[in-house]
């Protein structure tokens, strides 16, 4: 009532009457209490999300509020999700059985983890210094650790600032568009060359071929990808990976710093299924990210906070893992220097039959 979230009426003779939401249902968890109220028909959904304010000072920080045209879910927390170190242990045994395992981080109900062959290629956006940097270190990492048997990891680093630490363990690291267009030629290619496959042994998926025979999995992660904005060739073959890319056992992980509506709009949107979500200065930016404004809510001092898009939306903290450590745990990995020699390749085009598979 001292918000004023209500919707005012006239009544009769002129008297103002005013309409509350309705708590429909309040269920005390272990870790929060959640309440989902409903507001009136005609009452503005914007009214409520102005007024988070509102929450905050009568229930705490330590709070979520999520919603859509009508009904809103609070949840209230009885303690604040706090910055974490990398733990290697932990994180492999939390995503024990899954088959190609995302560490996304730990939300106030533990650790939060899904498998990208179910939930296909993934965005992370975020400003600088949100410590969306830290989160691909941390998630490719864990990848390599985990799944190095059955991993084919390509990384674009536009920036030539962040995958640095992956040469040597990843099947290539480039820096420049034309060395990305190979890959996704590449790629393209072997894509075409497994769907045919499945087309012959009449399966739907490679998961379904027996072990043996089944190829390893493909991971091509790009960072700042809003820079492939004007490489129209390029970004056709990066959405076709996206839209088949699941079933012939080939994954997206793109990442940029301020979400681009040109390079966000149509079929690649639709089909990066997973969002992680660091700050975003405006709510703007956090609709083309998320479809709705938290991540704007961030602060500046919750590096690593974000609002992970998944089956909902869900505020994890990113676990901290600095250079030094990472590369540690990455050395096992890492392969033999190749001669300069063996490092020009020939050019690929769409019609070259030949193609070079390997795993980690």
């Amino acid at each position: 009532m001292a918000g004023e979230i209500c919707l005012k009426r006239r009544g009769r003779q002129g008297k103002e009457l005013r309409v509350y939401p309705q708590v429909s249902r309040v269920t005390v968890y272990p870790d929060c209490v959640q309440v989902v109220f409903v507001l009136p028909n005609g009452l503005d959904p914007k009214e409520v999300r102005k007024r988070d304010w509102l929450f905050e000072q009568t229930f705490g920080e330590n709070i979520e509020l999520f919603g859509s045209s009508k009904t809103f879910t609070l949840n209230i927390y009885s303690q604040e999700v706090r910055r974490f170190d990398y733990d290697p242990e932990v994180v492999v045994r939390a995503v024990e059985g899954l088959r190609l395992p995302i560490y996304v981080g730990r939300s106030r109900t533990g650790d939060e983890v899904y498998d990208m062959t179910e939930h296909p290629h993934l965005l992370v956006a975020g400003e600088t210094g949100s410590g969306k940097s830290v989160a691909l270190r941390s998630i490719l990492t864990t990848l390599i650790r985990t799944a190095a048997d059955r991993l084919e990891l390509y990384c674009a680093d536009l920036k030539r600032s962040e995958f640095h630490l992956f040469k040597g363990v990843a099947r290539e690291v480039v820096v420049e568009t034309p060395q990305l267009h190979k890959i996704v030629l590449r790629i393209r290619k072997e894509m075409r060359r497994r769907g045919d496959l499945l087309d012959r042994e009449g399966l739907a998926n490679i998961d379904d071929l027996p072990e043996q025979e089944r190829p390893p999995y493909i991971v091509l992660a790009i960072d700042e990808v809003a820079l492939l904005k004007k490489e129209r060739d390029l970004m056709d073959g990066i959405e076709e990976i996206s839209a088949i890319g699941r079933a012939l056992g080939v994954f997206l992980i793109l990442s940029m710093q301020r979400p681009d509506s040109d390079v966000l709009d149509g079929k690649l949107k639709n089909n990066l299924t997973v969002r992680m979500a660091f700050r975003h200065s405006d709510e703007i930016n956090s609709r083309i990210t998320l479809g709705s404004g938290e991540a704007a809510d961030i602060q500046q001092s919750q590096k690593g906070r974000m609002v992970l898009k998944l089956d909902g939306l869900t505020t994890v903290q990113g676990p901290y893992l600095d250079l030094p450590k990472a590369k540690a745990l990455l050395e096992p990995y890492k392969r033999a220097e190749e001669p300069a020699a063996a490092q020009n390749e020939p050019e690929i085009s769409e019609d070259d039959e030949t193609i070079e598979i390997g795993v980690l």
